[in-house]
């Protein structure tokens, strides 16, 4: 039996420490980014409105209010959506979300082709032509006793959010209530800025 020679043994163990070394410093990234995914939860958030995850609105014709012809959310499909749902009498309330989305879509500067304005009527109560020629451009569709209703969260208090639905169809945000424009503005001038569809 020959002794073991101690330099190969050296070497040995040199080459299995730079190997553990190099192994080491390839996999520090993946485990690092894995730690931080499962493990470590940001206080902080970037978008202001409230995220919504796995709700899509179908398609479908609703209701026709006044002259317009029956809407369908496929009408608006490839472009972002602002949503709001209130009675066709549309209080003081009412009236300040509608002013809002149209506010916001304004300032996108060369981009408000992107975005659409939808007001989906929870009543059948008539809207004033006054209003309607106010915000001319935004979709009224009457929505009443609809299932569509069912695919905007908190249906209770759905009137006193404003939902933002992306070129999919998925509704993705909601918005407080008294929602800050300001701060609507930053999150679709975001989203328009990083999307490739819509």
């Amino acid at each position: 039996m020959s002794a073991e020679n101690p330099a190969l043994s050296l070497e040995q163990r040199k080459s299995r420490r730079t190997l553990l070394l190099v192994a080491a410093v390839c996999l520090a990234p993946f485990i690092g980014s894995f730690t931080l995914y499962y493990l470590w939860q940001p206080s902080g958030r970037i978008n202001y409105g409230e995220l919504i995850e796995g709700v899509t609105v179908p398609s479908g014709a609703l209701a026709a209010v006044g002259d317009a012809k029956p809407f369908d959310f496929q009408q608006v499909r490839g472009r972002w959506a602002f949503v709001t749902i209130d009675s066709g009498a549309c209080d003081d309330y009412c009236n300040n979300k509608l002013w809002k989305i149209r506010q916001v879509r304004l300032t996108q500067g060369k981009y408000p082709e992107r975005i659409e304005r939808v007001w989906l009527l929870s009543d059948t109560q008539a809207v004033a032509p006054t209003l309607v020629k106010e915000y001319e451009g935004t979709w009224l569709a009457g929505a009443q006793g609809h299932a569509i209703l069912q695919h905007f969260p908190h249906r209770e208090a759905q009137r006193d959010h404003i939902f933002l639905v992306d070129p999919l169809g998925n509704v993705v945000l909601r918005y407080p209530k008294d929602a800050d424009p300001s701060r609507m503005k930053k999150d679709i001038s975001r989203l328009l800025r990083v999307s490739r569809i819509g």
